[in-house]
């Protein structure tokens, strides 16, 4: 009689391997089962615990989700905002502002359907993202459902077109020959499409926009294009735990924007300035929209 077989997962491969086998004396004995990981310190075997403190409960993990998950979810995401606007008055009451002062925009980059869902169950609207052919993926999927996007990372020339017809605010025109592009892109369609110029507060290499220091000049050549209308700023503040170096980033930019002010075209007055390290410092020197993904939604899938 043929030995009873099952399938099994070795090294990558769905390999059929029989339960049993005759020993040379004729009986049957068990193949060994695959051992089991051992776990480290402080390691249980089982997966950390989501947001919501239930184990497994992540819109980032792998997996199938329940219903109960998704619930649970957007449970966590609603207690996270609600201790976020909690903060932001606070920072604001500080600045000499009320919270309405301070828009949240929900950054959803590199997340999956699921986080944009519970954004919209938590009542926030203004969803931002970082690449245009994501925001390309996302958008059609929740047309109708009211949000705002708006394209918060490098904008790449060759994609202006995209980025132009799918956010509605570009807070990353980093460059006059990116600003060109979207102005011409507004012309053809007859409109005056709404940017944020960036402005390198920081002086770090690795960030883009305009420096600081020459600043004016750059947004008062973007004001002129007949495509764009310039609604404010937008600055990245540096990669450091230092308040002094955060607040001087920020302030840096408010004062490039007040000193902007003068010049024709420039529309707007937003500050888009603070992520989900240093959002309140951000506030207190005037930001009027932040931009927060981790303190709301968790962290992005690896």
């Amino acid at each position: 009689m043929r030995p009873r077989s099952r399938w099994v997962l070795w090294r990558g491969s769905a390999r059929r391997r029989t339960a049993t086998r005759r020993s040379r004396s004729g009986s049957s004995c068990r193949l060994p089962s695959r051992p089991r990981r051992a776990h480290g310190p402080g390691e249980s075997g089982k997966r950390p615990a989501g947001p919501s403190g239930r184990r497994g409960v992540s819109m980032s993990s792998t997996g199938n989700r329940t219903m109960a998950d998704h619930e649970a979810y957007d449970r966590a995401v609603r207690e996270r905002l609600r201790r976020v606007r909690e903060r932001i008055g606070a920072a604001a009451a500080r600045s000499g502002r009320g919270p309405d002062a301070v828009r949240i925009v929900a950054v959803t980059k590199g997340h999956p359907h699921g986080v944009v869902e519970a954004a919209l169950a938590a009542g926030l609207r203004d969803l931002g993202e970082n690449r245009v052919e994501e925001l390309a993926r996302k958008s059609p999927r929740f047309e109708g459902r009211g949000i705002v996007w708006h394209m918060i990372g490098h904008v790449q020339s060759r994609k202006a077109g995209g980025a132009a017809r799918l956010a509605a605010l570009i807070h990353s025109v980093d460059s006059l020959r990116l600003a060109g592009k979207l102005s011409r892109r507004g012309e053809a369609e007859g409109r005056r499409i709404p940017v944020l110029v960036q402005v390198n507060a920081s002086g770090e290499a690795t960030k883009g926009g305009f420096p600081a220091a020459d600043a004016l000049d750059g947004i008062g050549t973007v004001a002129e294009l007949p495509g764009l209308r310039v609604d404010g700023l937008m600055t990245m503040a540096p990669f450091t735990s230092s308040e002094p170096e955060l607040r001087d980033t920020f302030r840096r930019t408010r004062l490039v924007l007040e000193k902007a002010a003068g010049i024709d075209g420039v529309e707007g007055r937003e500050l888009s300035m603070g992520m989900s390290n240093d959002f309140e410092i951000a506030i207190e020197e005037g930001s009027t929209m932040v931009r927060l993904g981790t303190t709301l939604f968790g962290a992005r899938p690896a």
